[in-house]
């Protein structure tokens, strides 16, 4: 699985969320920055090309649907990003999170009781 660029990533959000769309529909989510409908039409046969996204053709316009499920995508994001800036520790991830205060010892406790629930 490819890495996306930060614009293939904002479409792929897009393309999750409406499940199947044309070009000028997910031109219609962006809501800061839109490109120009050639760019986004490039960006979004580039994720084909990647094989994160295929398309049903109707004579010359495509309709694109995401092949590459958000949850797949996020495994292995989140598996990157803890390899690299958490030495492949989610100790240190939690700790990371504790430190910068972003989670709370309630949710620390409901984290242990999943886990438990889990044994």
């Amino acid at each position: 699985m490819q890495k996306l660029t930060n614009k293939e990533e904002e479409i792929m959000q897009i393309l999750w969320k409406l499940k199947k769309a044309f070009v000028k529909d997910i031109l219609e989510e962006i809501t800061e920055d839109k490109p120009h409908y050639n760019t986004l039409s490039t960006i979004v046969r580039n994720l084909e090309e990647k094989g994160y996204v295929g398309y049903t053709a109707y004579g010359k316009t495509h309709q694109y649907f995401p092949i590459v499920s958000i949850e797949n995508y996020r495994k292995k994001f989140m598996n990157t990003a803890i390899a690299t800036y958490f030495n492949s520790s989610y100790k240190n991830l939690v700790s990371f999170f504790a430190e910068e205060e972003k989670i709370s010892a309630d949710e620390l406790r409901e984290i242990l009781e999943i886990i438990e629930k889990k044994k």
